[in-house]
């Protein structure tokens, strides 16, 4: 985790624990030694939106317990162009920091606030300790690679084998309507570039599929979007 993000002490140990057994089902199986070490050795940290959790090419400092928010893990190229791999949110913890723990490897892509966030950290030493010794922490960090894989490969087949204006339809029909974000958002959350999104989108709303307004999307038709995403 970065410097600029505030380190903060639990007021309540106990409430503590019983919050991270509430948001984290497969941790209340865990001994209650257990889930008081991440209590007690863990650190807990807020960082407001926009801030960078970790980034490429940068050593893991330990496994995030998301609190509150939500990080978005992303892939950074040369060229300026971003892949969003997948979010982390409230209950949930980082493949990709378990994975370079477990490997004793840098982070290969970045990770970005994209609310205000609060995690709980355990430290590297903790973690390999939890691993070996319990069953329920174990299965917690195994269970994160099958869910996050299936993410990343139907973002490969997405990216593979779906032309782009599909991807983009399928992107706003998924969000909240309208969709308040900017053309250069949705083209990194595809991959793409502002350019050739905005043409999409004036094409859908030729088509009466969208109404473009400042920096936020009205859908028109969700049926033909849907339509397009599914064919």
């Amino acid at each position: 985790m970065p410097s600029n993000t505030s380190p903060k002490p639990f007021p309540d140990p106990a409430d503590a624990e019983a919050a991270l057994r509430r948001l984290f089902p497969a941790l209340a199986q865990a001994a209650p030694s257990t889930i008081a070490r991440i209590v007690g050795h863990g650190i807990r940290r807020k960082a407001p939106a926009g801030a960078v959790m970790f980034d490429a090419h940068t050593p893991c400092g330990g496994f995030p317990l998301v609190l509150a928010g939500s990080i978005k893990v992303l892939q950074r190229y040369p060229n300026g162009r971003e892949l969003p791999l997948y979010r982390v949110k409230p209950g949930e913890s980082c493949l990709l920091s378990g994975s370079c723990l477990l490997g004793h490897n840098d982070y290969t892509a970045t990770g970005i606030a994209e609310t205000d966030v609060e995690v709980l950290v355990v430290p590297p030493p903790d973690f390999e300790a939890l691993i070996a010794s319990d069953a329920a922490f174990r299965n917690h960090v195994f269970s994160l690679f099958g869910e996050r894989l299936a993410t990343v490969l139907s973002l490969v087949e997405a990216i593979a084998y779906q032309k782009l204006d599909q991807r983009l339809a399928a992107l706003l029909v998924a969000k909240p309507d309208p969709v308040s974000a900017t053309h250069q958002v949705l083209a990194d959350e595809l991959g793409s570039v502002r350019e050739i999104v905005s043409r999409l989108l004036r094409a859908f709303e030729d088509r009466g599929w969208v109404a473009l307004e400042r920096q936020r999307i009205r859908i028109v038709d969700r049926e033909a979007l849907t339509a397009l995403a599914r064919a």
